[in-house]
């Protein structure tokens, strides 16, 4: 994989691709922002919420769904997988969120474990750079 990330787009475009480690450190650094922001942020500044949580959100949603693109997969799961987020945070307590667990081990295992599609799909180009077969 030879192409740079702009970070600018992975966080705030939602079409195209994206590869495994780019995704993963976004993820950590959204859900790291999100945990810094909730310790610290209390009281006469709570509401700062109303600006802060749909940009996160939105982030959120640009990298799952390029990650999903790169599965080959509709940038829509994203929804399913951010609904799961926001149910189990900042921990689980019922049956429901029983689900959005499974949910989110279903996501890391595809997102964070499982490699993109080789060559182009129809989300965009492939990632890595095919190198030339030699001819006999």
């Amino acid at each position: 994989m030879n192409r740079k990330i702009d970070w600018s787009e992975l966080f705030f475009s939602s079409t195209g691709r994206a590869g495994q480690v780019p995704s993963i450190i976004a993820a950590a650094v959204l859900l790291l922002f999100l945990a810094v922001y909730e310790s610290v942020v209390t009281g006469a500044l709570s509401f700062l919420n109303w600006i802060v949580y749909p940009i996160l959100f939105y982030c959120g949603a640009c990298v799952v769904s390029k990650r999903l693109h790169d599965r080959g997969r509709s940038g829509w799961w994203a929804g399913v997988i951010l609904l799961a987020v926001v149910m189990v945070w900042p921990r689980p307590q019922g049956f429901f969120d029983f689900i959005a667990v499974m949910v989110l081990v279903w996501a890391a295992i595809d997102l964070c474990v499982m490699p993109g599609e080789r060559g182009d799909n129809r989300y965009g180009a492939t990632l890595f750079n095919a190198l030339p077969r030699e001819q006999n």
